[in-house]
């Protein structure tokens, strides 16, 4: 038994792997942009949140004082 794969099949998996390349890129960007140079901006829920990202700075090798 043979599995034949159409020409239409390949066209939505190369379609749904550039969809979720896009969105792995677009959460890396938002993540870098929060954590790099934020400064708090966004994340206005505290001092808790803002610390973490400070840390995070810190742990990437960011300049941040």
């Amino acid at each position: 038994m043979a599995i034949a794969h159409s020409p239409a099949s390949r066209v939505s998996e190369s379609l749904a792997t550039i969809l979720v390349t896009v969105g792995v890129v677009l959460l890396a960007l938002l993540t870098l942009y929060l954590v790099g140079f934020d400064q708090g901006a966004v994340s206005r829920s505290g001092m808790y949140l803002h610390e973490l990202m400070h840390d995070g700075r810190h742990l990437l090798g960011l300049p941040c004082h």
